[in-house]
């Protein structure tokens, strides 16, 4: 599959904004990305592009603070997600991409609007939820690499101070990323034609965007850049929704 000039301008400003967005927030450059993504290549190509850029991020910016991780929540929660994520290439690679992305589009809105609404603290939950917070976020993670929110949403209800539950959620993340990388190579997602050449033709812009939200994290507001992009994400969830029934 070729890419004019073009087509490859407009994914950079994509992937852009998607990290400029990781870098002031800390969290949703897939979630941001993928509404934007599937206009231009197909979602097939989007998922594993994408993973190239989170794991290079991750590994740029390090496991900070690994040693605090709240180990015994990671072994609760990590083989449900294995499991979902098994699931997950397989609908990702065999099931109508119209249907993914109407799926990508009800999942993109009802979470946006629930974060854009939610004033309230999270509140405890036992231990038994991580069966299925771990294999519907493994399922999200595979199909669309947006299943960061349900592991937050988990471990936020069951960890208390903020260093370790930060701490745990990026181990998580940057676990996921590696176990999807095998399943994607493993499944034969790399070898799409041009998938790794536009995946280094566009690193830079990912590294740029994750520089530029990490010199604008302490000139703008965080909670008006959130409430933004949450609105922004409503607008993109909409819209896959109207294009895909």
């Amino acid at each position: 599959m070729a890419f004019g000039w073009e087509t490859v301008a407009l994914l950079a400003l994509i992937i852009i904004l998607a990290y400029t967005v990781f870098g002031l927030t800390g969290f949703g450059s897939s979630i941001t990305a993928m509404p934007m993504l599937v206009l231009v290549i197909p979602l097939k190509m989007a998922v594993p592009l994408m993973l190239i850029f989170d794991l290079t991020s991750g590994l740029l910016l390090g496991l900070k603070n690994r040693r605090v991780i709240a180990r015994h929540e990671m072994l609760r929660l990590v083989p449900f997600m294995l499991a979902g994520m098994a699931l997950g290439v397989v609908l990702l690679v065999k099931a109508p991409e119209r249907l993914l992305l109407l799926t990508l589009g009800v999942f993109i809105l009802s979470y946006s609007t629930w974060s854009l609404l939610l004033r309230r603290d999270p509140q405890p939950i036992g231990s038994g939820w991580s069966l299925p917070f771990g294999v519907v976020g493994g399922v999200f993670t595979a199909m669309f690499g947006t299943g960061g929110p349900f592991y937050t949403i988990y471990l936020a209800r069951r960890l208390d101070d903020k260093q370790i539950l930060r701490a745990t959620i990026s181990g998580v993340i940057f676990l996921s990323g590696l176990s999807r990388l095998a399943l994607f190579t493993s499944a034969g997602l790399y070898r799409q034609e041009s998938l790794l050449l536009l995946g280094l033709i566009l690193l830079p812009c990912a590294l740029g965007g994750l520089y530029l939200g990490n010199h604008l994290h302490s000139r703008l507001p965080a909670g008006r850049v959130v409430q933004v992009i949450w609105g922004i994400l409503i607008l993109g969830g909409a819209s896959l929704i109207l294009r895909n029934l």
